[in-house]
């Protein structure tokens, strides 16, 4: 896309306020927001004050999205974590309760929903559940020079959430869709403008 996906803004706010925003409304607290705190505290300012919600430094610059899951769980206390990308504008308060309520009735290590929009399932690990003891296997796998998510999980037990599950959250078949493009941030941007005459 060449330009931080979240700093661009929907709906008044940044795409990584919005996500802090969906998570501390009853969901979660603490929220953990992993990136370059320069960039990051200026625009979640309104939110960010212990113990609601905090950036904090990617502990494995460079090592991608894999990098930022092992550094929110080295900085969290709580046995259970959601993880979400903030370039996710359609996930909903209800799914990612949904998800939490998987995870504390389970025994995996992580909670993983899978995406089916092509008729091709996918794993869905930016918008899933860890639990701390993924954590070291995680950062295991980052210092072998793995880099891709679904391999950096490998041994781990993986409770997955089918696609079907997902279906009274998802009225449109949008709610796994990130913003890779410039097209997809000026679909993002339709559809807010659809939603607030609803």
């Amino acid at each position: 896309m060449g330009r931080d996906k979240a700093l661009l803004e929907l709906g008044g706010l940044t795409l990584v306020a919005r996500a802090a925003r969906i998570l501390l409304s009853g969901l979660t607290d603490p929220v953990k927001v992993v990136g370059p705190s320069r960039q990051l505290a200026p625009v979640l300012a309104p939110l960010v004050g212990p113990p609601e919600c905090s950036v904090i430094s990617d502990d494995y610059p460079g090592t991608g999205p894999l990098g930022g899951i092992a550094s929110a769980l080295m900085h969290s206390e709580r046995r259970w974590n959601l993880i979400v990308a903030c370039d996710m504008p359609y996930l909903t308060q209800d799914w990612l309760k949904y998800l939490v309520h998987r995870a504390l009735v389970c025994s995996a290590d992580v909670v993983l929903p899978e995406s089916d929009y092509s008729g091709e399932r996918r794993p869905e690990p930016l918008c899933a559940v860890y639990h701390q003891r993924a954590s070291a296997p995680i950062r295991a796998a980052l210092e072998r020079g793995v880099r891709k998510i679904m391999d950096g999980l490998g041994g781990l037990h993986i409770e997955r959430v089918a696609a079907v599950d997902s279906k009274p959250f998802d009225s449109e078949g949008l709610l796994f869709q990130n913003l890779n493009t410039m097209q997809d941030y000026e679909a993002a941007l339709g559809w807010h403008e659809r939603m607030k005459q609803h």
